[in-house]
């Protein structure tokens, strides 16, 4: 039994589109399988908890949708049982799609999952923060900085919807990158890596750790990231000058390893990080709100995912 989870509002109903052609073909093949689809944000980690909390049976869950709706369902997955994971993506970014070079046809992935060659055992983050000890799963990357107010401009951008449309994800995330670049203010604060290294910053704009790869649609922050590794790679941008910030983002987005100053990158199982005010914090491109201080571990080898 296949359960698919669409999300119907990813790309502005791409999504949704993409479920009705992989349905026929289901259909076409008397697939056994159950279609949930989700109404409202939050429906996606329902969803997962109830297929897999208190199950003994095997699951083969695939989701249509973008990077947001994939981090919901890993969310809300109970790990009691064994559970496969299929991507059909459907987003405007599909950063883990990009990192697991799934393909862009939908009936291409749809044949990868009905007849599996390859299985990874892939790792997984999890973020804590606040003051009441929320925490959230990661599957692609979370941050803290600049790249986490971006997100959470384009959740609150009025525009998304018609840039979506359009396809135009990562103009998008230029665009308000640009603008969140001209009013950031770097900010104290400190790393400590692995419970030992400690490695303090004076301008720090932004802090990455990462599962695989890319964020945003495509910005190859973290090159050297291995979803398969037990480790998370963390890049750090710190920069007392502003304008040399934009080659650092540049080269991310044309997947650079060049070394830039006022950029590092660490790996490590286990990280805190702490800042002198409040900022924005992501995982997976969704909002955990401002944080002053968050811990950031890697789950290694936990998702089962077909590739």
């Amino acid at each position: 039994m296949y359960h698919f989870i669409i999300n119907p509002n990813a790309c502005d109903g791409r999504s949704m589109k993409i479920w009705r052609r992989v349905e026929r073909q289901l259909d076409r093949l008397s697939e056994n399988y159950e279609a949930h689809v989700t109404e409202k944000p939050g429906d996606s980690r329902r969803i997962a908890r109830e297929l897999t909390s208190g199950s003994r049976e095997p699951r083969i869950i695939v989701v249509i949708g973008g990077d947001g709706t994939m981090n919901e369902v890993l969310d809300g997955l109970s790990f009691g049982s064994p559970v496969t994971i299929g991507y059909i993506p459907a987003g405007s970014g599909n950063d883990l799609a990009r990192s697991l070079k799934l393909p862009r046809r939908p009936g291409k992935c749809l044949k990868k999952i009905l007849n599996p060659k390859y299985h990874k055992q892939l790792d997984y983050g999890v973020i804590s923060y606040g003051e009441e000890s929320g925490h959230r799963r990661f599957m692609v990357s979370s941050g803290i900085g600049l790249d986490a107010a971006v997100c959470h401009d384009i959740l609150a951008s009025r525009v998304k919807r018609g840039v979506k449309k359009l396809r135009f994800g990562k103009w998008l995330y230029i665009f308000l990158g640009i603008k969140q670049l001209l009013i950031a203010r770097p900010v104290k604060g400190y790393l400590l890596l692995d419970g030992t290294q400690k490695v303090e910053f004076n301008h720090l704009y932004f802090v990455s750790a990462h599962i695989h790869p890319y964020e945003g649609g495509g910005f190859k922050f973290a090159p050297g990231a291995d979803p398969c590794d037990g480790r998370l790679t963390v890049r750090v941008v710190h920069q007392e000058s502003k304008p040399k910030l934009v080659p650092i983002l540049l080269g991310a987005l044309r997947g650079s390893r060049k070394k830039y100053p006022g950029s590092r990158i660490y790996t490590c199982q286990e990280m805190e990080v702490h800042t002198e005010r409040p900022m924005p914090v992501h995982a997976d491109g969704e909002s955990c709100m401002c944080q002053k201080d968050i811990q950031i571990r890697c789950i290694p080898h936990r998702i089962r995912m077909i590739v």
